[in-house]
């Protein structure tokens, strides 16, 4: 009867396909969250379309053994404390502004740092530089990797006046994004209030804030032309590009199989062409939008970016070398990447 019993045991096994080496996976649901207004895989903010990329290959290559649940626009968690949650394991995956970490990683300042970071190629080649190296090294220390690189370059809306050189910031209250840019901004004699991108329209609106500094995509997708006169494109100079990663708790990656690792950095991968340029066409559309909505539009030339650049030199730049651990040695490495 135990033969009998093992025989059935076995050949009910291979007609499930787990006998002959071959183990059945189990569905693995990954949950990716990120504060950007939702849409499809082929419309709206690229940020979440590149979410949506991401999920849809790595569930077809997986042949379905991991599955993503998507949650945008905050649905899940506010922006903020999504970094503490990846790095906790309490959340999987996020699209996440990793500046918005450094209240709690020094480090991530630098990734917002005005006038390092001049263009998107510039950006993306830290990812094999000295300092790209270093920044994963400290996220795997804090339980967090990075799966796919993105840059994105920022704009001014403003309401009252153009702020496109350090001159125009004075007495103006500005959303800037990061400490350091706050730090820049506060040396150009402008008071700062900041907010998530996602809260900007209504700061805007009530009058908490004059001015917002943020990425092209966020200018577009939460409708800053509707409470705004004028805008500071960002398509030929900027001080603001941040770096805006799709980044996984090292738990929930480490709880998958080693091929289903691979498969997700490669995926991750892949995608990083597409987001660099889906951004550089946000910079361009984001002019035409708010150019349509009767808002006045200018370029940043390059004095304006240059004393810019000098006041972040003496405020900004100085703040992180003196009082972040390593601070000079990071900076150096990030000013080495050309």
């Amino acid at each position: 009867m135990r033969r009998t019993f093992l025989k059935c045991t076995i050949a009910a096994a291979i007609a499930l396909g787990l006998g002959s080496g071959t183990v059945l996976a189990q569905t693995k649901t990954i949950k990716i969250s990120h504060q950007f207004p939702g849409g499809t895989i082929d419309e709206g903010d690229f940020r979440d379309r590149l979410v949506r990329k991401f999920a849809a290959e790595v569930e077809k290559k997986s042949g379905g053994a991991l599955k993503f649940e998507i949650y945008p626009a905050a649905s899940l968690m506010k922006p903020v404390p999504q970094y503490k949650a990846l790095s906790t394991g309490a959340l999987d995956m996020s699209l996440y502004p990793l500046a918005y970490a450094g209240g709690e990683f020094p480090e991530a300042n630098l990734t917002l740092m005005p006038a390092v970071i001049t263009s998107y190629e510039q950006g993306l080649r830290w990812k094999d530089a000295p300092i790209g190296k270093e920044l994963t090294r400290l996220l795997d220390e804090r339980n967090v990797k990075i799966i796919t690189w993105v840059w994105q370059a920022g704009g001014i809306a403003s309401k009252t006046k153009p702020l496109l050189s350090p001159d125009d910031a004075k007495g103006m209250k500005v959303r800037g994004g990061s400490r350091e840019i706050d730090l820049m901004i506060k040396a150009a004699g402008g008071a700062v209030t900041n907010v998530p991108s996602n809260e900007i329209y209504s700061a805007m609106q009530s009058g908490v804030l004059d001015a917002a500094i943020t990425s092209s995509t966020s200018l577009i997708s939460f409708r800053l032309h509707e409470t705004s006169s004028f805008l500071t494109a960002g398509r030929k100079h900027s001080f603001w590009f941040m770096f805006e990663p799709l980044l996984m708790s090292k738990k929930s990656f480490e709880a998958l199989t080693p091929a289903q690792q691979k498969l997700v950095m490669e995926v991750g991968a892949s995608l990083e062409k597409f987001g660099m340029d889906a951004a550089k066409a946000d910079d361009e559309r984001v002019v035409d939008i708010f150019t349509k909505a009767g808002d006045k539009v200018g370029d940043m030339d390059q004095a304006a970016f240059d004393k810019w650049r000098e006041v972040a030199k003496n405020s900004a730049w100085k703040d992180f070398e003196e009082k972040v651990k390593n601070g000079k040695q990071l900076f150096d490495m990030a000013l080495s990447v050309k």
